[in-house]
């Protein structure tokens, strides 16, 4: 029946809804790295909620600076991500006022091998997945629902038109 054509369109678009959530964790591993005391100019938009990252084998005080408008926010909390053979701990978050290129510096006080990275920030990479994965269920559901109400309509009328063939016939 074509009523069952909604159920599977509902069910391809939260599976793409959800490979798109999911497609957002693979930005959050640092694109751009530099080295304690460097700086770099990173192309930032808001939009992409960027957020600073800093891999290292020890425990270290940092200072971090941002040029222009923007701002470094701290996070409510640590998170982590790995890649390859480092482990990324974002730290900080850059809330920029528009698009643009910035100078961003950061320097430790450790005598200790530091990277650090812009990557997206993990916060908002985590409600891309869990909206994603709330597509997946309900936009099924859904369709689901809308496909057996669909279905009982038709079989309501079906049987109303043959009732009245078999009373006027």
């Amino acid at each position: 029946m074509a009523v069952w054509g909604v159920f599977v369109a509902c069910v391809a678009a939260g599976g793409v809804l959800f490979a798109t959530g999911l497609g957002g964790a693979t930005d959050l591993v640092p694109r751009q790295t530099f080295a304690s005391g460097e700086s770099v100019t990173v192309t930032v938009d808001p939009a992409e909620k960027p957020g600073v990252y800093l891999a290292s084998d020890t425990a270290v005080t940092y200072d971090c600076s941002i040029s222009g408008e923007a701002k470094l926010a701290k996070t409510p909390d640590r998170r982590t991500v790995s890649a390859g053979d480092a482990v990324w701990e974002q730290f900080l978050v850059i809330n920029a006022p528009a698009k643009g290129d910035y100078q961003l510096t950061c320097v430790n006080q450790e005598d200790a091998t530091v990277r650090y990275g812009v990557g997206r920030d993990s916060y908002s990479v985590v409600n891309g997945v869990a909206g994603g994965l709330i597509a997946l269920v309900v936009l099924p559901g859904a369709g689901l629902l809308a496909a057996i109400a669909g279905t009982i309509v038709v079989l309501v009328r079906r049987s109303g038109a043959r009732k009245r063939l078999a009373v006027s016939g």
